[in-house]
């Protein structure tokens, strides 16, 4: 059955405070989670970069995803960090008084974050033929949905 595309009508449901968390994160090379670590990122500090990078794609979901629906976002926090020898984690933490969830958006901030340390380090990252055998962005989920007062 083919539908045609449209965005879900809201409107009958309850303007409530919605809250949502992803997380994500992206495997690299030892040597480049080194230079992050020792500021010796061409670019500059990809952590930090990312970070800016998530807030404002969360912001601009619906310009990304069709069918999302525009919301004022009150609180966007996005917090990116070395885990390990192997692995950048990005945490995206999304609020809003709306009527629809912001998981949409907490994921588009994680994702945006995650491709923006790639771009970041990709220098590092790039075998001889110029591809990224060893970088793989991972386990990109919700980690948390609330509904205040539904």
């Amino acid at each position: 059955m083919s539908r045609k595309p449209s965005m879900v009508d809201i409107t009958a449901k309850n303007v409530i405070v919605r809250e949502a968390e992803a997380y994500g994160r992206i495997k690299l090379r030892p040597e480049t989670i080194s230079r992050i670590l020792e500021g010796k990122i061409e670019k500059g500090d990809p952590l930090t970069v990312a970070s800016i990078a998530g807030i404002q794609a969360a912001k601009l979901t619906p310009l990304l995803l069709p069918m999302c629906h525009p919301i004022e976002i009150t609180k966007v926090d996005v917090e990116c960090r070395v885990e390990d020898n192997e692995h950048v984690g990005c945490r995206a933490y999304v609020k809003a008084v709306a009527r629809t969830g912001v998981e949409m958006e907490a994921l588009t901030a994680v994702t945006v974050a995650l491709l923006n340390v790639w771009d970041m380090v990709k220098k590092y990252e790039k075998d001889e033929r110029g591809l990224y055998p060893h970088t793989v962005i991972e386990e990109v989920k919700v980690t948390s949905k609330v509904k205040h007062g539904s």
